[in-house]
């Protein structure tokens, strides 16, 4: 054997005696455990969110009791997936946004638009902010989200524009709900009125007990044109009432004048300084026992529960069983906002089934998402799920869902006018020149 292989191996066994001593003197092997799945099955872990920093502002007109409870909601579950964003609440105070609604166009025109804002769905969103351009599509958000399957096709429509989805609903409101203190009505014996003529009688019945009949808060003159659309939708059938915003129906016609004649008897009993209210200050009437009724949107349930209010009941309205006078809160994505993924990332929040269900039970309202869960609601909440599927959907006036802003504009004149004179003829000729004036009716 060559002297270099006599070399080779004694340095071999030399290596092999050196890894025998420190497997020796090592620690002992720890078996290594089972697989707790298999290993073509990774265990899914989520992604942490992407580091978002900065500001976001959200403009809304969401100041009082449960509305303002459900936005803060909203802003503790995005501050929980992004804690350094800090949060600018931009509320401009009040009802249906009467007066958030000329600062937002303001600022819009002006190129300082927030970074989302609220935006009721139908001809508020479209005609205002999508046509002209200061909207951007949010159609990617949908498709990654894959939230086409959890909207109703309905709703996808209305907030659809030549293509496109612009807006993000957060909840679905019923405008058409008669409120009443059940511990009154049980002291006289008394039950919510189906017809007009009920409403007329028990309205009499209260007046005699000295209590004001129906509280009104019309400060802003939103409240009435509420009233009137609920009178509206009370007073003829839902063909005829979704005609009046085509131009397919006359609003010279028989149903219009049968409206102006229940409403102007209906203001006939409402509290003498309605103008000078609020429609929570109307609620407080009801609350306090001092009023008999009030005819408002499902957000008096949020300010029930606010105050703290556990006798209160709820019917339809005179002439609206079977109809669901409907309105929508959405957020959109305005052209150019100073946080654009930092909005982005709201919508994406408002829209899932973790914010609707944070936001809505407390706001008084129904997810706008089919998937929620309804145990999470109130029974009144309950009944307007079963309602939205079961009954007849026609779109709010005083809310954007029925009418373009210019046209409601003109319709909020002729009714600042009306609830003082309670001139009917002269109320449905302006109400049929504002038709014209929009360009709806020939």
């Amino acid at each position: 054997m060559s002297t270099i292989k006599i070399k080779y191996l004694a340095m071999l066994n030399l290596l092999l005696i050196f890894v025998l001593l420190l497997t020796a003197c090592g620690p002992a092997e720890t078996p290594t455990p089972e697989p707790t799945q298999p290993p073509d099955e990774p265990p899914e872990v989520e992604p942490p969110p992407e580091e978002i920093t900065g500001q976001l502002e959200i403009f809304s007109w969401w100041t009082t009791g449960g509305e303002a409870a459900g936005l803060e909601n909203l802003f503790s579950l995005y501050n929980e997936k992004f804690p350094q964003v800090e949060i600018i609440n931009a509320t401009v105070a009040g009802g249906a946004g009467f007066e958030a609604k000329p600062a937002l166009t303001a600022r819009m025109l002006g190129g300082d638009p927030p970074d989302s804002f609220q935006v009721h769905m139908g001809q508020e969103l479209t005609e205002t902010w999508v046509v002209d351009g200061f909207m951007e599509p949010v159609t990617f958000i949908y498709q990654q989200e894959g939230w086409e399957q959890y909207y109703p096709q309905g709703v996808l429509d209305i907030i659809s524009y030549e293509g496109d989805i612009w807006t993000v609903p957060v909840n679905i409101h019923r405008a058409n709900v008669l409120w009443y203190n059940r511990e009154v009505f049980d002291q006289y014996g008394w039950t919510p009125p189906v017809t007009f003529n009920e409403f007329f009688a028990l309205a009499e019945e209260m007046q005699a007990e000295g209590i004001t009949p129906l509280a009104l808060g019309d400060v802003g003159i939103w409240a009435s044109i509420h009233l009137f659309e609920v009178v509206l939708a009370g007073s003829m059938s839902p063909d005829l009432y979704n005609g009046l915003w085509t131009g397919d129906t006359d609003w010279y016609g028989p149903e219009v004048t049968l409206a102006l004649e229940n409403m102007a008897r209906m203001l006939e009993y409402a509290n003498p300084d309605h103008s000078a209210l609020s429609w929570d200050q109307a609620n407080d009437l009801v609350i306090q026992g001092r009023a008999g009724m009030t005819i408002m949107g499902d957000w008096v349930d949020a300010d029930n529960m606010a105050k703290g209010f556990e006798h209160s009941g709820w019917a339809l309205p005179p002439g609206t069983d079977g109809i669901f006078v409907a309105l929508s809160d959405t957020f959109g994505l305005p052209q150019n906002p100073p946080n654009r993924d930092n909005a982005i990332e709201w919508l994406r929040l408002v829209g899932s089934k973790e914010g609707q269900e944070a936001f809505n039970p407390v706001k008084g309202s129904i997810c706008a998402r089919n998937d929620c869960d309804p145990n999470l609601f109130n029974i009144y909440l309950q009944g307007a799920m079963q309602d939205w599927e079961n009954h007849t959907i026609v779109p709010s006036l005083a809310h954007g869902a029925a009418a373009p802003e210019s046209w409601v504009a003109l319709i909020n004149d002729v009714m600042t006018t009306f609830v003082t004179n309670l001139d009917v003829a002269a109320a449905q000729a302006g109400l049929a020149q504002s038709c014209v004036d929009s360009g709806i009716c020939q």
